[in-house]
């Protein structure tokens, strides 16, 4: 299991990836091994601002569907396109070519609720 100590995590099996004040976002290599082989990610709120704990796209895999909750408060500013034909980069490479939204984040202060690496494999048992 991959689980990059650099990162910040959610409870919901996200990874943030905090540049400045844009953190990049997508799932965890443990969420992406628990849905199984992803077909489709939906992202239909590029541009708009969201709060923390919100949905703001969806993860289809062949057994189900998942949602996306945004880990910080702030305006999603990119998609990575890529994934509308390779949506398979999620479990190939979850932390890399698999980001999901970059989001110009409003309150930098929710970073400290994030959790680390150490509490993150401490949730999923690893």
């Amino acid at each position: 299991m991959n689980i990059p100590s650099e990162l910040k995590y959610t409870k919901d099996h996200e990874w943030v990836r905090v540049e400045g004040d844009v953190a990049t976002i997508g799932i965890t290599d443990f969420a992406q091994s628990e849905l199984g082989d992803i077909v489709y990610v939906e992202v239909e709120t590029l541009d708009e601002t969201l709060d923390a704990d919100e949905v703001f796209g969806s993860v289809e895999a062949v057994k189900t569907v998942s949602d996306l909750i945004l880990p910080l408060s702030g305006e999603i500013i990119q998609f990575n396109e890529s994934l509308e034909d390779e949506p398979e980069k999620v479990n190939t490479d979850p932390y890399g070519d698999g980001w999901m939204i970059k989001l110009k984040f409003s309150d930098e202060s929710q970073i400290e609720s994030l959790m680390s690496a150490d509490a993150y494999k401490e949730l999923i048992g690893a």
